[in-house]
């Protein structure tokens, strides 16, 4: 409980209700919401998609879109009602006493001004300040929240700046305005972990220098625990519980809040899983793997300059190289830009690529687009966003059919039982194969796309980020099914994830990627249990613990930003070796990485 309960809340929310116009009538989505928040506390509203979180933060800031309205309640701002405030009253108010950072700063800021240009129009627009007196302010707050050559950073535009980056940029403008009460709608969903424990910890830190009050919007129990002083529970628009935090973690009234705390993945928590697949344990003949990399390169140019030369180089994968066994999943994982990505599109020749990649004996350098069908229907892809990765204008039926047709595997009857089987192996009936995509929840979208992907029957599917879109719930039903058709069908998975929580809960193995490079790989509990590369102490270091009465002193975060693999063209990558250090456990001479 906070120390400030005793003063006047900075925000009061009294019997909200919000409601949306539809062509049936009037739609409550915010239902009777009533809350209280004092300056230097964290509120965090947790709850699943569509629970009306953010609703309610567009709610207090009066961004809510024109079919949306308050209809009841008050929203009081040290006392001030300000539901209902003329636009010309509320504009002073947000941004300046009210500031909110959204989830995606890419499009909350604009392209084609510079970092200092944004920052200095938002400090002129609610402090009356000009010229020398706001860029100096804009310094301030870039400094304030930990962005290195500041200076130059005001030059420069959002696409030069990593998610990280751009991120810092939109708390800095938050709160040159200091203002008295910070939301934060999902503000770390779409960062590394590592940058995620910077940006709570910065959190922290300017909670408690600038006297502000912040409500946190998010769906992850762990930054829940780490961060809140309060916790609200939201579903359909009401609260379902609301407790100081240890209370809610450690008896939680309703059955939704426990149902939701036990879909946490929770670092350690996953022991029933063998470091390696039964069958290959037991196994009294050495197994072959199914996909063999040999010293994998991967690498892209740059181009700039009138004649579009070649100015710099990606790095995006060097001379890599490892295994991936029948029944097996090997998780690959590492910050954005490590390469794990690039990696999934190399095994199905979707980019070029240097050195050796074998599947299931056969190798892939030198095959053209019709030889390389049959080695696709061996390994499928799973991709992180289900409703980009399907058609909208055709059934789901359709599509997960379509592979059989292009493969000419099946038609007519025979296509129709066979989508038919698939969607029930995914826990779909086949009635649902008439709809289409945008009729299913992001879970149930997954789910096609994993039908989808086992219509060919591979012997490898590549999951690439394929939960870290879904609430904790789905994707602790995605991460049961996934384990599920592994045990029924002897599919190997190569999972690439960049959190930890998720990839000790499904991965016999597990890689760490660093700049193109693996820097350490073994059995998941070795690495796990006793990482040996201080880059995977630091991931490992950085996940969110979902226990509130944990809390980790002397972290050592990183620093600054992960090194960019954009380097000079005659630039020549130092590959370290690769020691064996017993029990399959894999280590990279230690470089300076940070």
């Amino acid at each position: 409980m906070s120390q400030t309960q005793s003063r006047s809340p900075v925000l009061e929310v009294r019997d909200l209700i919000t409601q949306v116009a539809t062509p049936t009538g009037a739609k409550t989505i915010i239902d009777t919401l009533s809350f209280q928040l004092n300056s230097q506390e964290t509120l965090c509203i947790a709850g699943e998609s569509g629970s009306g979180k953010s609703v309610t933060a567009l709610s207090i800031m009066g961004l809510l879109p024109p079919s949306a309205h308050i209809t009841q309640g008050e929203i009081l701002l040290e006392g001030q009602n300000i539901t209902g405030l003329p636009d010309r009253e509320m504009q002073k108010i947000r941004g300046g006493d009210i500031a909110m950072i959204f989830q995606e700063p890419m499009t909350s800021l604009n392209p084609v001004m510079s970092i200092g240009s944004q920052l200095v129009e938002a400090i002129s627009t609610h402090q009356n300040v000009y010229g020398r007196d706001a860029e100096t302010i804009a310094l301030k707050s870039l400094d304030a929240v930990r962005i290195n050559e500041s200076k130059k950073r005001m030059k420069q535009y959002p696409h030069e700046l990593s998610g990280g980056m751009r991120q810092r940029v939109m708390i800095a403008m938050a709160l040159s305005c200091n203002p008295k009460v910070l939301i934060a709608d999902e503000p770390t969903t779409a960062l590394d972990v590592t940058i995620q424990a910077q940006t709570l910890s910065l959190m922290n830190d300017l909670k408690r220098d600038f006297d502000t009050a912040i409500i946190l919007i998010t769906h992850d129990m762990g930054v829940v625990a780490e961060m809140a002083d309060n916790v609200i529970v939201m579903n359909q628009g009401k609260i379902i519980e609301s407790q100081p935090v240890k209370d809610l973690f450690l008896t939680p009234r309703e059955p939704y809040t426990k149902d939701l705390l036990a879909a946490v993945p929770k670092l350690g928590s996953f022991k029933d899983i063998s470091p390696v697949p039964k069958h290959i344990n037991e196994a009294s003949d050495p197994v072959s793997p199914l996909v063999e990399v040999r010293d994998l390169t991967v690498r892209f140019d740059i181009k700039g300059g009138l004649l579009q030369r070649p100015v710099s180089r990606v790095h995006a994968v060097e001379k890599l190289s490892f295994d991936l066994y029948p029944g097996e999943t090997l998780a690959l994982v590492g910050e954005s830009g490590c390469g794990k990505s690039t990696i999934g599109k190399s095994l199905t020749n979707l980019i070029p690529w240097n050195g050796s990649i074998k599947v299931d004996g056969q190798e892939l350098a030198g095959l053209s687009a019709k030889e390389m069908l049959p080695v696709r229907r061996k390994m499928q892809m799973v991709f992180q966003d289900p409703y980009a990765a399907l058609d909208p204008r055709m059934t789901v039926g359709d599509l997960v059919g379509e592979p059989l047709i292009i493969h000419g595997l099946a038609n007519g009857s025979e296509l129709q039982d066979r989508v038919a089987k698939l969607f029930t192996q995914v826990g779909l009936g086949p009635e649902y194969m008439d709809r289409h995509p945008h009729e299913f929840s992001g879970g149930q979208r997954q789910r096609i796309c994993i039908a989808r992907a086992l219509s060919l029957e591979p012997k490898v599917i590549i999951a690439d980020e394929s939960v870290s879109a879904l609430d904790v719930s789905v994707q602790a039903q995605v991460l049961d099914l996934l384990k599920k058709i592994q045990d029924e069908l002897d599919i190997s998975f190569l999972f690439i994830s960049h959190d930890m929580a998720v990839v000790e809960q499904v991965c016999h193995r597990v890689a760490v990627m660093l700049l193109g490079q693996i820097v350490e790989c073994g059995p998941r509990d070795t690495v796990f249990n006793n990482p040996q590369h201080p880059y995977t102490k630091r991931l490992l270091d950085a996940v969110p613990i979902a226990d509130p009465t944990i809390k980790r002193k002397d972290r050592k975060l990183p620093t600054g930003e992960v090194p960019s693999p954009i380097q000079k063209l005659d630039y020549t990558p130092i590959i370290p070796e690769l020691h064996h250090i017993g029990n399959g456990h894999f280590v990279r001479d230690v470089q300076e990485y940070r």
